[in-house]
């Protein structure tokens, strides 16, 4: 039986639940490139690549959330600490700036 979208993303859920966000990110990868406006899938791909510290793939995932839905304030705060890790602070502050004040205020 062929697996459904929602059956790829259940078992790249459970694998990054199980602590394993490479084998998440590589079952969910083809799934976004199936479903690239699909949100769902894009953040749980996103916080694969950024646990995994893949932070290059994180950050384009990461922006493509934004894109789809530029008031995403989780999005955004994502994005920026995927740029903080890789020390790429002045590229991080608006993101994190912007999170700031979707959120009320809080730069966390």
């Amino acid at each position: 039986m062929a697996q459904t979208t929602y059956d790829t993303f259940a078992r790249g859920r459970r694998f990054f639940d199980l602590g394993d966000p490479i084998s998440a990110a590589r079952i969910l990868a083809p799934l976004a490139e199936a479903e690239p406006d699909s949100r769902s899938v894009l953040e749980l791909l996103g916080r694969a690549y950024f646990h995994s510290a893949q932070l290059n793939r994180a950050e384009a995932t990461f922006r493509r959330l934004i894109e789809l839905d530029p008031c995403d304030a989780w999005a955004h705060i994502a994005l920026a600490r995927s740029l903080e890790r890789q020390s790429r602070d002045t590229e991080a502050a608006p993101h994190r700036r912007m999170h700031a004040a979707m959120a009320g205020g809080s730069l966390d």
